[in-house]
Order: C-alpha cells, then sequence, then structure tokens
C-alpha cells in the first residue's frame, strides 16, 4: 500500500469502490472523517449496495458488479478529452512518452484482444518499445507520436464514451459524469485523491487489472506519491501486509524477491533472471540490488552451514511455468496429487471458492493437521453435512495454538507499519504459540531425518534456528530473535564505504545488525531473512516497539510510532511530490522538502538531489511509472471483459465476451468434474441474478473465532441472503423468509433480508437483479452439528453454511484469486421448486 490510514486527513476526494470501509475497516473511517471535518473533503462511493460508507458519502452511484473497469475506463476517457490530467507530472514521472512497437494492436482494432494472443496466452512480442541503437527506449516528449504510450491510452479508452458505459455497468449516464468531475478535479498540484479498494476489486477475472486501472488514474491526475493520494489496500486482516512481506505466497521468497524455477540451476542464474536491467541513464533501479538480497535471505536459511550456492541448492525450485495458488492446490488435492496438507490458521472448506470441491478434496488425503484456536469446518469436514465418516481415510490432527493476545510478536498493518504485540496472558491448556508448535516440529523433523535420512535431507539438517533456547525436550521460541534475524546481522567483520556519503567507511564486527538494506552484501557476509525490513531493530531495541507521537509535518507522519518499511517511510514514492526541481507541487502538503543540504519530512524516496534529472520510481528499472504495463498476462491496458459467469449474452466493448487468459476449470487437463459454470457462453435461465459475497462488522474471516462469541453471533446470528425489494416482491419473498440460494455448483439456505440497499440496474435496456451474502458462517456452529454434550460452547449457535458453496473455480489470469465477487445464482422462497 502506497500511503496509510493516518493519511486519509490530507485527502480532498475519497473514491470508495471495491471496499466498504465503514463496516470492515471503521478505524480508518476515523481518519475519512477527519478530513471531511477539518477539509471539507468529499467522498465518492460507487457500489453495487448502498453499503454503510455510502451512507456517508456525499455522491454515491450503482454499478453492476464486475464491470469496474468500464466504469474506470471511461474515467480516464473523461480526463484525457478535458485535459483534466496533471500534465508535468505525467510527462516527468510516466512512460507516456515511451514508444510503443507500432505492431501493436488494440482490442479496438483486433476483435477485442490485444495482438500476440495464442492458445489463450500472449506472445508479447509487438508489446515491446522502439529502442535506438543503443538500446534506450525511444521517446516522444510532447506525447504526439501516434506510437507513444499517451495517444495509445488515448486511442484505447476512445471507445469507452459515458453510453457504452452506462450500458455495461447499470450506472446512469448522469451519475457517471458526476463521479468523472468530481474526482479528476484533483488533477492539480493542490488537490489530492485517494482510492480505497479492498476484496470487492481483487475477486474477478480482471482483478489486477481493475488496480491498474485506477493505478492510471491516480498517475494521469498526479495523485502517486503525495500526501492524501495513492491507491489504499484495506486489508482483510491486520497481518495481510506482514505475512505477503514474509513470502507467503508460493511465487515469491521474503522481501518480495520472485522465488527460483527449475531452469534456474545456479545462484548466478537465478539473480540475472530476476535482476531487471536498464538502459536509462538517470534510472536508479534499485533491484540492481537483488543479488544483495538473495544472498543475504539464503544466509538467513542456512548461515555458515553452507555456502550461497549450497543454499541455493538446497532451496525448493517452481516447475517451470509451475502454478500453486489456492485454487490450483486444492484442484490437485481433489485429484490425489498429494496426501498431506497443514491448514494452519485457515478454515479452507469454508473460505476457499467452491467449498464443495474443496472439502470433497479434504476426503483425498492420508493426513490433515489443523492449527486453530477452535474446531472448525476444515478440522470436521468428516462429520460434516453430505460426508459419510466410514468412506473417509484422511486422518486428522488438531494442535490447539495461541491467541494473539495470548503471545508476542509482530504484525505489519495496512499502512506497512510493523507494530509490536505483547503477550497479555498465557494460552489456555495445551495450546501452544505458532513458533513454538513450528520449533517442536523442526526438531523432531530433523531427528528423523539424522536417524533414517532421505531425499533432501540436507535441506533440513543445515537449517538454522537461532530462535530460541532448549530446555530439556522443550524449545521456547522468541519472536525478538526472529525479529533480528528479519532485520538481518553481519557475519563476519567487515569495513565498508557508507552507500549514503561517498568517502566514509564503517568497520562492522560479527553479529552487529545491519543498518539498513543499503548495506547487505551479495559476498555472503551478510543475512537478512527479509531485506526490506533490514532498519527495523537497532542495536538497542526493536524499532516496532515504538510508540513516540511527534508529527513535526503536521501530516500525520508519526515517524517515532513504531516503524514502516522501508527505511520507516511513510509515504512510498514521495519522491514524485516535488517537481523535477526539487519544489514541492503543493507546499501546503510537503511530504518532503530539500533545505539546501539535504531532504527533510519523510524518509525520501527516489528523490535524487533536486535537478538531478533521476526519475523517482525507484523500483521501476526505467524510473517512471508505467501508464503501459507490458508485464501482465492479460494485456499492457486494463480491458473491459465480462466476468466469467455474468447475466449478458454479449461484451458491448467487443467481440471477446470474457478475459481470453484466464484458465477455466472445465476444460481438459484442468480441472475436475464437480467443476461447473453457467451463464458463460450465454445466459442460464436457472440462474438468473448476479451474486456477490462481503462482510459485516460483527464477524470476521469464516467466522472461526467470532462465531464462537454468544455476544457476536446473536447480534449476526446467520446465513442471510440480502435483495432489493423489487426481487422480492416478484419472487414472494418476505423480511426473514426463509430462502434457497443455489448456483451451478450447490445451495445454501439463508434468512432473507428484503432492503432497498440493492436496486435493480439497468444493463443494456434490461433489469438486471443483484444479491449479496456475507461468507462468514459454517454447518460447525449450528444446532444441527454433532457436538460434545459437555462442551460449554455447546449452546452457541449460528445459521447457515458457507457462501463459497456457490462461488466458481475461477481465478484472475496473472494472482488466480477466485472470482467470488461476481457468478450467478438462483433464489428462491424455502419450499418452492
Amino acid at each position: 500500500m502506497t500511503n496509510h490510514w493516518v493519511d486519509f486527513k490530507n485527502t480532498d476526494i475519497f473514491l470508495i469502490m471495491g471496499s466498504n470501509p465503514a463496516a470492515n475497516h471503521p478505524i480508518s473511517f476515523k481518519w475519512i472523517m477527519e478530513a471531511v471535518e477539518k477539509r471539507g473533503a468529499k467522498i465518492i462511493c460507487v457500489d453495487p449496495r448502498f453499503t454503510q460508507s455510502a451512507a456517508r458519502a456525499d455522491l454515491y452511484a450503482p454499478i453492476r458488479s464486475g464491470t469496474d473497469i468500464a466504469f474506470l475506463g471511461g474515467m480516464i476517457k473523461y480526463i484525457i478529452d478535458n485535459k483534466l490530467y496533471f500534465s508535468e507530472y505525467v510527462k516527468h514521472y510516466t512512460n507516456a512518452s515511451f514508444l510503443v512497437n507500432p505492431a501493436l494492436k488494440l482490442p479496438g482494432q483486433n476483435n477485442g484482444v490485444f495482438s500476440g494472443l495464442k492458445d489463450g496466452k500472449y506472445e508479447k512480442d509487438t508489446w515491446s518499445y522502439q529502442t535506438d541503437a543503443e538500446g534506450v527506449v525511444k521517446k516522444d516528449p510532447t506525447l504526439s507520436d501516434p506510437n507513444c504510450v499517451f495517444q495509445l491510452l488515448k486511442k484505447h479508452y476512445s471507445r469507452y464514451t459515458p453510453e457504452l458505459v452506462s450500458r455495461i455497468t447499470g450506472t446512469p449516464q448522469e451519475k457517471l459524469i458526476e463521479v468523472y468531475k468530481l474526482y479528476a478535479s484533483t488533477g492539480k498540484p493542490n488537490k489530492a485523491g485517494v482510492e480505497l479498494y479492498a476484496m470487492g476489486w481483487t475477486q474477478h477475472t480482471v482483478g489486477v487489472q481493475n488496480i491498474r486501472t485506477m493505478a492510471i488514474i491516480q498517475l494521469l491526475l498526479g495523485n502517486m506519491g503525495i500526501a492524501g493520494g495513492g491507491v489504499a489496500a484495506m486489508r482483510g486482516e491486520s497481518n495481510v501486509q506482514g505475512s505477503t512481506d514474509q513470502g507467503l505466497l508460493f511465487h515469491i521468497w521474503p522481501g518480495y524477491l520472485g522465488a527460483p524455477t527449475a531452469s534456474m540451476k545456479t545462484l548466478a542464474e537465478f539473480n540475472d533472471k530476476r535482476t531487471p536491467k536498464t538502459k536509462e541513464a538517470k534510472a536508479l533501479n534499485w533491484w540492481k540490488n537483488f543479488p544483495k538480497y538473495s544472498a543475504s535471505f539464503l544466509r538467513s536459511m542456512y548461515g555458515a552451514n553452507a555456502t550461497i550456492e549450497e543454499a541455493y541448492q538446497l532451496m525448493p525450485k517452481l516447475d517451470d511455468g509451475g502454478n500453486y495458488s489456492w485454487l490450483m492446490i486444492f484442484d490437485q488435492m481433489y485429484k490425489e496429487k498429494f496426501t498431506g496438507f497443514f491448514a494452519w490458521g485457515m478454515n479452507p472448506a469454508c473460505s476457499g471458492a467452491h467449498s464443495n470441491k474443496v472439502r470433497q478434496g479434504l476426503g483425498k488425503l492420508d493426513w490433515l493437521v489443523n492449527v486453530n484456536l477452535f474446531d472448525n469446518e476444515t478440522c470436521s469436514f468428516w462429520r460434516g453435512p453430505g460426508m459419510d465418516p466410514e468412506k473417509i481415510k484422511t486422518e486428522v490432527f488438531m494442535l490447539p495454538c495461541a491467541a494473539s493476545i495470548e503471545k508476542e510478536g509482530s504484525i505489519a498493518n495496512s499502512g506497512r507499519v510493523q507494530q509490536w504485540r505483547y503477550k497479555a496472558i498465557n494460552p489456555p491448556g495445551e495450546a501452544k504459540p505458532d513458533g513454538d508448535i513450528m520449533s517442536e516440529m523442526l526438531f523432531r523433523i530433523k531427528a528423523l531425518y539424522a536417524k533414517h535420512g532421505g531425499p533432501l535431507s540436507q535441506a533440513i539438517a543445515k537449517l538454522t534456528w537461532p530462535y530460541g533456547k532448549k530446555k530439556g525436550d522443550e524449545f521456547h521460541y522468541d519472536p525478538r530473535l526472529v525479529a533480528r534475524e528479519l532485520n538481518g546481522v553481519f557475519l563476519e567483520e567487515k569495513t565498508l564505504e557508507n552507500p549514503t556519503k561517498k568517502g566514509e567507511f564503517k568497520t562492522f564486527k560479527k553479529g552487529d545488525v545491519v543498518p539498513t538494506f543499503a548495506w547487505l552484501q551479495d559476498d555472503g557476509s551478510t543475512s537478512s531473512g527479509c531485506w526490506i525490513y533490514c532498519g527495523s531493530v537497532s542495536d538497542k531495541n526493536i524499532l516496532g516497539m515504538r510508540r513516540g507521537q511527534a508529527d513535526a509535518t503536521g501530516l500525520g507522519l508519526y515517524p517515532e510510532w513504531a516503524w514502516a518499511w522501508p527505511v520507516n517511510r511513510r509515504i512510498l514514492y514521495n519522491g514524485a511530490s516535488v517537481d523535477p526541481e526539487g519544489k514541492p507541487w503543493d507546499p501546503s502538503r510537503a511530504v518532503i522538502k530539500w533545505d539546501g543540504e539535504k531532504w527533510t519530512g519523510d524518509v525520501p524516496d527516489g528523490a535524487g538531489n533536486p535537478g538531478s534529472g533521476r526519475p523517482p520510481f525507484i523500483m521501476k528499472p526505467d524510473g517512471v511509472a508505467s501508464l503501459y504495463g507490458p508485464g501482465l498476462a492479460d494485456g499492457p491496458f486494463p480491458e473491459h471483459y465480462e466476468p466469467l459467469e455474468c447475466p449478458v449474452e454479449k461484451n458491448l466493448m467487443s467481440p471477446q465476451k470474457n478475459n481470453p487468459t484466464i484458465k477455466r476449470f472445465d476444460k481438459p487437463g484442468i480441472g475436475s468434474d464437480l467443476d461447473v459454470y453457467s451463464g458463460v457462453d450465454s445466459c442460464d435461465p436457472r440462474f438468473p441474478f448476479v451474486g456477490t459475497t462481503y462482510r459485516v462488522s460483527e464477524h470476521w474471516q469464516t467466522g472461526v473465532l467470532t462465531r464462537w462469541c454468544p455476544w457476536l453471533a446473536e447480534m449476526q446470528p446467520g446465513m442471510f441472503v440480502e435483495m432489493s425489494e423489487e426481487l422480492a416482491k416478484q419472487r414472494g419473498i418476505k423480511n426473514g423468509d426463509k430462502c434457497v440460494v443455489s448456483s451451478a455448483r450447490g445451495e445454501v439456505e439463508c434468512a432473507a433480508i428484503v432492503t432497498p440497499r440493492f436496486k435493480p440496474v439497468v444493463v443494456d435496456g434490461n433489469d438486471i437483479h443483484q444479491v449479496g451474502f456475507p461468507w462468514h458462517y459454517g454447518w460447525i456452529t449450528t444446532k444441527d452439528r454433532k457436538y460434545d454434550k459437555s462442551d460449554k460452547k455447546a449452546e452457541v449457535f449460528t445459521f447457515g453454511d458457507s457462501a463459497n458453496l456457490l462461488t466458481p473455480t475461477i481465478g484472475d489470469p496473472n494472482t488466480m484469486i477466485p472470482e467470488s465477487k461476481t457468478f450467478m445464482v438462483n433464489v428462491v422462497k424455502k419450499g418452492v421448486k
């Protein structure tokens, strides 16, 4: 995330689209309301439902779920046509001037797809830039060349007229123009706009491109790197940011280092493939330091037990082109491609798309380990609805773990702020902190390898684990030692030149903490478990423990409150908040200032000395932000495609109905007999309504922690389906009636909530109804569950099963995140066929 929640107080215009912060991120809304009350800020809310956030908005616009790119593409056209973009920012800080291969064909001239599509995958030869004899990208600073990025952007979105966008989205034209006009007013140096998104944007087959479209808008308006600007990712948990920082996802190592594949035989090959090159003389290209970060990470894994080359050989590699995302894991599980599974702090039997398939897959394992606070639908899947325990071979182990208040450690929140949390009480019974459980497992596995040997035994035997001390047979894990290893230390005495002060040298002793990642080395002399956290620990303390409240800038940076990665920087890309001569675009909200010798304010990001010509987006090889992004799987510009399951016969924007690069699980070679869809090639009369999922304030995720709490279960006692008054009348449903919601994959019993918050939208002249339901529920807390009568929680009941029994196995081609926000359903009153 680019900025942070406190920074919302500096915003002039909020666009809430793809999220509902008033209900799901209420603390963030505190800062939104401060901007409203003190700055006169305006709130725009675009959502299929009139949400709690919409109720506080100055402007609300309805939209058909899954059509965000059409809506935002129309805004891009409006901004360009009316010359509302921040011209100097666009010219200097984006790739607007870059010349693209003349052979590129845009969807408007190529039957709805970009040039190069072959067998569901793009060959990107025509997406390249034009270069001179030295390999430098050719540019047109006037932005008039027909092959420059700016002109291609203008051409691509020229098709997104208000009339056509309204026909696709169901948003009235006058509302579109009202939204466009208000948000585009931030394209001035003295204005700032921010967008707030969550799973309402990500969980689509065009999820990445949804966010890309908004990034393009923010760049056109000059809203990146400034106070009150940015693109705000509203995380669903307090440590989602922290978990991805530490390499939770299959394709990265900690610190967003791209994971190696099988074809990268040596560390040198790996570093060469993962280190971007540039011919731009003034670009800093910070990722050129990749070899320093990979070597330091390998040292954190194996220490002196292996050379960095040997450590690389011991690390697992991905198959070339291999995909180990959530959907693929459970697809392979269902096909019995592996035998064991750890469900650690999660509940996939309810949280996973197409939960019926997930639950069937769990029954094909030899063993399942569930690490959680309470029993859940995953741990007890074998005794759930439709299951016959006598036919299930899976052996299930339940390991009770400590809750957040029962252990010590850190989290990194939406604003990248690493905050330390302290233990308040001991965990009950046999429950242990996660680190203790992992440590015991590692030492037992090491002992088994030492006794019996086995494949790749050295990969386990040589692992270092300097995270605590053994007392007898028990190992007591210390998260403070993990924090130190994440930061990094010197493994030998080393004298180095100060990377920020040429000619100045400093000597470090073995065991000294590395001050910042600029000091990390590629020769194995430093370790760092996560390079972006280098600088989070000093010789004296863990900076995440700080609680200083000084705020010299008045912008809410609070640099002494905890610690933010990288290097305590609170606003990313803040080098773009000043003009090429180093003067703040908006002096009243200056994030950084040049005092004649150095930058003051926030920790500068990408800012060279004034007038140096260094472009500020230093994590990009060319130093500028990408209006044109040829790195994605489904196109260098976002294009509107219909959701896989949708209520329309065709895509009004082009002949290509759905995203052409998605992996459908009903095709040969992928998926299973359970993977079925509706409304793909043509509308399916069995499922005429658009379904979407969302959250309520009283429950968290699948409800494993909250459904067992009587006071919360009583406030939101069970599964419901929210529908419009018009649809309820059509179906003969009254508020509170029991209903059955069904899709091609399953059905869920719900209570009806009939409300004016949903209204039918008019799409190409037809009324389209949308319904919504929360995904917090599951059968484990219902009266029908089988439970021990002595269980103190036995009288805690909720109603209904998971909304994900309805959602499809289909994902975004870049991330494979499931399309759980748009799919086709039917709703009938219980007992009515």
